[in-house]
């Protein structure tokens, strides 16, 4: 074991000190910005992990896409969603196998992309969420809504462009800066909480939670036979045998493996779910012997099969000025919601990586991460899925010690195999990554920690903001959510002391985080164009001190070696400011108060 070990280190020296490892900034590349603790190796390890935790995507896309309809024509006028058409169903079938294809291929190409350009451990697909969004609300099911799916795709292509004109003006980082720092903190934390929603749900998760009919939640868990037309469970809840079988092999034992610290705890716990799942005629298989069972039996034992893309590839509809209304309302639809959604996801991600500048609010390379992020929006439109965006899930492999672009590099490249091998990576059970998906929401939900509930004005907006992100399922509603409360509340306190002449003014006002619309950091880059042309080469926060902060501090390992663990967290310097500091301090302190917690990695 011992001599393993040694390979290993000896094989991430050789690969930090190569072009390779400089052009990732490993440890020991010898690079200025070389990013401490950051092995070969483990960027692999996490890499795999993403994909691992975020493979579901692959069929829950698919399955939610279909369900627009996506080019299949229903010409029934009795019914309008032809539910019972048989060559309407059967053109659906394509449309999914399509769709399979092309999540994993948008999946691949956009992760490396994004890994490659920006150097951020943050893996791309389309959104969950924003996919029901697409499919549900704007398409309407099996087509029936307001906006063709062809038009839809040309909104989103649009989109897209407009989203990459205003990150290259530097618009989308204004946004993010004037965002309060309590909001911040409690967006990380609210996602946690809706990748928890998500992992504990039916559709991606153990389903050990379902909608009701009489309250918002209730408690599932039954066996498929006892779930009725809206999914809700008639009778023996908590009875499930995949629950369980996620719970104590999902969630018990990845947590347990996690607790000393054992590389690769997410993989050993979603594999062997899925392997245990994968047989027939045992009370927790993934295939059932009914009709959906069989054939999605059928599908697993081509194991390797690839299929071109016929119905979905490039299915725009140029022709937008034949139904201008719709494609308006479609644009403006999307450009609402993904403005906040993606751009808040992309933004959580960079501050649960530890690179995020606690005096700028920036991170490293933002305007290419997010040019590129808006690209990759237009390029999914052509593979005909809705909005690619940062998945939160690339939060597990954060977790597993990923730090450099190598690991969203890896997932992409996993997605890309994906694509000859979608028969297996189809048929990973949603109950499989249920847990993990509440363990990564867990590590997330430690930013709450950071949030100033000393001061009523910053406590309740980060607050709204937590809760209505998993109620709401959109990060994008609470987004707005927080930031209407903070506005309203801010304003009447702001007026009162205004009116009252300072008379009367909240008993715990110095708590309050400091926030001003004159932001700190770099200004965008055509402002420091105009003033001064000599300025535009500078460069944005500093990613050397930035990582060192984050990593400088080593975690003991369970054989007592000094190592990072992936659930050792590290406090960075807490900025609490008050109203009475002086002018000269505003553009130092953009961001007050930032006090949260980043993974450490342990090397491989």
């Amino acid at each position: 074991m011992e001599k393993l070990r040694n390979t290993c280190e000896n094989f991430n020296d050789l690969v930090g000190k190569s072009t390779f490892g400089r052009m990732f900034r490993l440890e020991g590349c010898g690079h200025e910005k070389e990013i401490k603790h950051s092995r070969f190796l483990t960027e692999i390890r996490a890499g795999i992990t993403t994909f691992f935790t975020m493979a579901y995507i692959i069929a829950v896309n698919a399955s939610v896409l279909t369900d627009s309809g996506a080019t299949c024509v229903c010409n029934d006028p009795a019914d309008p969603t032809c539910a019972n058409d048989a060559d309407y169903n059967q053109c659906l079938v394509e449309v999914n196998r399509d769709l399979v294809i092309a999540t994993a291929a948008i999946a691949a190409l956009t992760s490396c992309l994004f890994g490659f350009i920006t150097n951020l451990p943050v893996a791309f697909a389309p959104g969950m969420g924003l996919n029901a969004y697409f499919a549900y609300q704007v398409v309407g099911y099996h087509g029936t809504g307001p906006v063709s799916y062809r038009v839809a795709l040309a909104a989103v292509f649009i989109e897209g462009w407009i989203f990459f004109g205003l990150s290259l003006l530097g618009m989308r980082q204004w946004l993010v800066r004037m965002i309060p720092t309590s909001i911040k903190l409690a967006s990380g934390a609210g996602i946690g909480l809706l990748l928890s929603l998500i992992g504990l749900s039916g559709s991606a998760g153990i389903g050990a939670i379902s909608a009701s009919s009489n309250q918002p939640l209730d408690i599932a868990g039954c066996p498929a036979e006892y779930l009725d037309d809206f999914g809700q469970c008639s009778s023996h809840k908590m009875r499930s045998p995949t629950m369980w079988l996620g719970i104590f092999c999902g969630g018990i034992l990845t947590a347990y493996l996690m607790s000393f610290r054992v590389k690769s705890a997410f993989i050993i716990g979603i594999a062997l779910v899925s392997i245990i799942s994968w047989p027939r005629s045992t009370a927790v298989t993934y295939f059932p012997h009914t009709p959906e069972g069989d054939s999605m039996f059928d599908f697993f034992k081509k194991v390797a099969a690839f299929t071109p893309i016929r119905h979905t590839l490039n299915a725009i509809d140029w022709q937008i000025m034949n139904s201008p209304g719709q494609f308006i309302l479609a644009l403006f639809t999307f450009l609402y919601v993904d403005i906040l959604d993606c751009t808040g996801t992309l933004y959580s991600m960079a501050r649960f990586c530890g690179v995020v500048d606690p005096e700028s609010g920036d991170f490293p390379r933002s305007t290419l991460a997010y040019c590129t992020d808006a690209v990759c929006i237009s390029v999914g439109s052509l593979f005909g899925t809705s909005s690619v965006t940062a998945f939160i899930e690339s939060g597990s492999g954060i977790a597993e010690g990923g730090k450099t672009g190598l690991t969203a590099i890896t997932t992409g490249l996993c997605f890309f195999i994906s694509v000859f091998f979608a028969p297996i990576f189809a048929s990973i059970p949603p109950y499989a990554t249920g847990c993990t998906l509440v363990l990564v929401g867990c590590m997330m939900a430690k930013q709450i920690g950071g949030i100033n509930w000393r001061y009523i004005g910053d406590a309740v907006p980060a607050f709204v903001t937590l809760i209505f992100m998993p109620f709401s399922y959109s990060i994008a509603y609470g987004l707005i959510a927080g930031l209407m409360t903070y506005i309203t509340l801010n304003l009447l306190i702001y007026l009162t002391k205004v009116i009252s002449r300072g008379y009367i003014v909240p008993e715990d006002e110095d708590h309050k985080d400091y926030w001003s619309y004159k932001l700190g950091g770099n200004p965008p880059w055509f402002v420091r164009l105009i003033k001064d042309p000599s300025t535009v080469a500078r460069r944005e926060p500093k990613e050397a001190s930035l990582h060192s902060a984050i990593t400088e501090v080593p975690a003991k390992s369970a054989d007592g070696l000094s190592d990072g663990g992936h659930d050792q967290w590290l406090h960075e310097k807490e900025y609490v400011s008050s109203p009475r500091y002086q002018e000269s301090k505003l553009s130092e302190m953009s961001s007050s108060r930032n006090l949260h917690l980043t993974p450490q990695s342990s090397k491989v």
